[in-house]
C-alpha cells in the first residue's frame, strides 16, 4: 500500500493539474535519467520554480540522487529555486559586455529597482539577475527584460526599463 503523500495528495484535492502535467512529462519521456532537463524545464515552466520538494519528486521519479537533480537545477542559470516577480530583467556580465560597460548597466538597474542583483522587490514586480554570457555579444552590452533580448544598452536605458517595468499596472490574476 503507498504511502500518503501530504504535497501530492492536498494538490490533488484542490484540483491541480500541475502535477499531473509533469508526470505526463516523466511518463512520455519514460522516466528515464538523461530527460532530466526537459523534465526541469516543464517543471519550471508549469510551476515557475523549482522547490526543494518538486526536485526531490522529480529525482525519485527518474531514480537520481537529489544532489544530481540540484546541482544540475544550479548549474544552469535558466532555473530558478525561488519564485520570480512577475517581470524580468537579466543582464549579461560576459567579457564582451563588462568592457562595454555592464557593470554601470547592474548598478543603475540596482539602483532603480532598490534590490541587488539576484533578487525580487518586495512587491514581487520584478526580479533583477546577472549571468555570465547570453551569446549576444555582438550588440553588447546586452540585457534580456522578460525573455526579450535588447543590444547596445545604455544605463539610462536600463533605468528607464526598470522604471516602466516597476510602475507597470497589474493585469488580472497575476
Amino acid at each position: 500500500m503507498a504511502t500518503p503523500h501530504p504535497t501530492r495528495d492536498a494538490a490533488a484535492a484542490a484540483g491541480d493539474t500541475r502535477l499531473k502535467i509533469l508526470e505526463a512529462t516523466m511518463k512520455r519521456n519514460q522516466y528515464r535519467p538523461d530527460a532530466l532537463i526537459e523534465v526541469l524545464h516543464k517543471a519550471q515552466e508549469i510551476y515557475g520554480f523549482l522547490s526543494p520538494d518538486l526536485l526531490v519528486r522529480i529525482a525519485r521519479s527518474l531514480h537520481l540522487p537529489p544532489s544530481r537533480v540540484y546541482g544540475v537545477a544550479t548549474f544552469y542559470h535558466f532555473f530558478s529555486l525561488v519564485p520570480q516577480g512577475a517581470h524580468t530583467c537579466t543582464i549579461c556580465l560576459g567579457t564582451a559586455c563588462y568592457v562595454r560597460g555592464a557593470s554601470e548597466l547592474i548598478a543603475r538597474a540596482e539602483d532603480v529597482a532598490g534590490i541587488a542583483a539576484g533578487h525580487t522587490t518586495p512587491d514581487g514586480k520584478l526580479s533583477l539577475a546577472s549571468v555570465r554570457c547570453i551569446g549576444a555579444c555582438g550588440i553588447a552590452p546586452a540585457v534580456v527584460i522578460d525573455g526579450n533580448v535588447t543590444g547596445h544598452m545604455t544605463s539610462d536605458d536600463v533605468a528607464a526599463q526598470v522604471a516602466a517595468l516597476l510602475s507597470a499596472p497589474e493585469l488580472l490574476g497575476s
